[in-house]
Formats: structure tokens, sequence, C-alpha cells
């Protein structure tokens, strides 16, 4: 539980006065990453036992997945019967990014359910769009959420969302002045500190073209599809026929673009799936489930540096969720010209 250790140590911290971006934890030397914000709603990890805390997370998010999974099927319009919620946690657990997330101690499960939640409730419910802003305010990149709230002219909401995402950013300055200067002067942009963006841990498109090209750098060769994906999948989300497609368009084309997206930010992955059964395409969905399930990625050699070496047959293999994502983004562009 890497990451779990990492928010302990970042909770530590805050509340011993340390240095919040100067630390490595455990055996990979993980730094922190998320904004000052993040690192205050990670003290009370200090507050328990290892053991404790371990197992709390554990339990949280098997929690979440259930929650993910009702917040899914209200996302697509399916019915959240008991048995079915129990039954599709149960696959849920299974899918690699769902896994990874809960063997990594990751907030992956907390943040799709705060986002999921808020974007599902009414229209002219009472402060939606605060739950997304807060999302935003813990890792960023829910900040494209907001982009589509605007594309989709709901802009009471993104006002609401955005200012939420200030009022974190406030926060975490009161409490640590020093490191949110840090944060939002020089860490943010340094994202190597991330992790490296050429091994198959990163399925985005950048990963995906670091690793056919074998370049761990490839620059404009990942820029300019990234940008070109950027524009094509908010366009597909600003012109979907419901809002469980907008809401899909705009965390694939998040997920592709972002620099970095490891195997466990797909979580996505399960109300993708709600929407495949919303809609009667089981072959879809049958096919989608196998590839999260595959855990292809794991399989082609991926120690030191082979993740640059790998052959051309197994580039699928090694890159199937950016894959599948270009997939589903390609297929949705004719009806959506036909719609236009």
């Amino acid at each position: 539980m890497a990451d779990a250790l990492v928010y302990r140590a970042e909770g530590a911290a805050v509340a011993g006065g340390g240095d919040l971006y100067g630390f490595t934890v455990t055996q990979w030397r993980l730094p922190a990453t998320y904004p000052p914000f993040a690192a205050v709603l990670f003290v009370p990890t200090t507050w328990l036992p290892l053991g404790v805390m371990k197992a709390l997370f554990v339990a949280g998010n098997i929690a979440l997945t259930a929650q993910l999974v009702r917040l899914s099927c209200r996302l697509a319009g399916l019915p959240a019967r008991g048995a079915l919620v129990c039954a599709a946690t149960a696959l849920a657990l299974w899918l690699e990014p769902v896994f990874q997330t809960v063997v990594f101690g990751q907030i992956n499960l907390a943040l799709i359910c705060l986002v999921l939640w808020d974007l599902t409730r009414p229209p002219g419910a009472i402060g939606k769009g605060f739950a997304l802003g807060v999302a935003v305010g813990i890792k960023l990149t829910p900040a494209v959420f907001v982009v589509y709230l605007l594309l989709t002219r709901r802009v009471r909401e993104a006002v609401t969302a955005a200012g939420a995402f200030v009022g974190t950013v406030l926060l975490g300055a009161l409490v640590l002045p020093a490191a949110s200067v840090e944060f939002w002067t020089r860490r943010l942009y340094e994202t190597g500190r991330v992790g490296k963006a050429w091994i198959v841990d990163n399925q985005s498109l950048q990963g995906l073209v670091a690793r056919v090209l074998g370049d761990p750098a490839p620059g404009l060769a990942w820029l300019l599809p990234a940008l070109a994906v950027a524009a094509a999948g908010l366009w597909l989300a600003h012109r979907a026929p419901t809002q469980a497609h907008g809401v899909l368009a705009a965390a694939g084309t998040a997920l592709l673009t972002s620099p970095i997206s490891w195997s466990h930010h797909w979580v996505w992955c399960v109300p993708l799936l709600a929407l495949l059964v919303a809609e009667g395409r089981r072959w879809w969905a049958a096919g989608v489930t196998g590839v999260f399930a595959a855990r292809s990625l794991w399989l082609v050699p991926h120690a030191g540096e082979l993740d640059l070496h790998v052959p051309w047959w197994q580039q699928p293999l090694a890159s199937p969720y950016p894959l599948l994502a270009l997939a589903l983004l390609a297929t949705a562009m004719p009806s959506a010209r036909r719609r236009r």
C-alpha cells in the first residue's frame, strides 16, 4: 500500500511542520505530488496505527467500489438493486484499475465518487458543483469536468465548482503558506516527480507514444496528437446525446491527454461498463471487461528500461487502455457528426 504510506507521510509533514515536498518514502522513494489541501485532509491517517490505517483503506475502498457501482447505475439509468450492486461490486474489484487502487491504497475511488455524485444530482440542486470543486482541489485532473460543464452551458455549476476549488487553494495556503507557494509556482510543473512517463504503468497517450517510438521524451510526437485528441474528445462531450456519454467522453479525454495516467486511474471503466450494459451492447461490454480484467500490461517484459523496447506485436498488450479509449472515441465520431 505504497500510496497510502505517502498520504500518511504527507499528513505527518502537515502535523509536524515538516517539508511537505522534500521527503520520499517506501523503497521506490515516492514524493508528495498532490496540492497542500490534500495533505491537510491526510492528517487523520497519522492518528491510527499503521495496520489499522491499512485495514481501513481496504474496507473503505471496497465500500467506495459499491458506491461507484450505484452511482454508475444512476448515471447510465440502470436499476441499482441490492443483488445487482453486490454482483457488480464483486466483478469490479477484479478489474485491474479497481484492484490496483485497493492494493496501492489509492484515493481514485473517492474522487470518482465525488465527481459522479455531484454530476448526477438533480439540476438546480443546492451546491451542485461544490463536490466536483473539492475533487479538483485534491487532485487537479477532475478539472476537465468543469470544462465539460461550461461546454454544456451549465455555467452556475461550473462557477460553483471553480469557487470550491479556489476555496481549497486558499485553505491550503492558510494552513501551509510556504508549501502552497512551492507547489503552485514550482512542483506543479515538475511532471517527472510523478514518475517515468514511458513505463507500462502509464496508460496515457504519452506513455503509448513513448513505448511505440522507444523514446522516453517523445515531445511533439506526443503533444500534437494529444492536442488533437483533447479537441475531439471535448467536442464529443459537448455533442453527446446524454450526460452519461458526455461525462465518459470527458473522462476518457482527460485520461488520454494527461501526461501520466497510471493504470489505477482508469477506474472510469466501471461507469463505462454500466453504460454499455444499459444500451444493450453486450459484446462491447464483454470486450471491455476482458481488457480491464486481463492485466496484459503486466505480462510484457517491463523491468528496467524494457518498457522502451517492447516488440511491435506486444505494443497493444502494453497499452490496452489508451487504445481502447481511442477506439471508443473514434466510433462515437460518426454519430456525433450526424447529430450536428
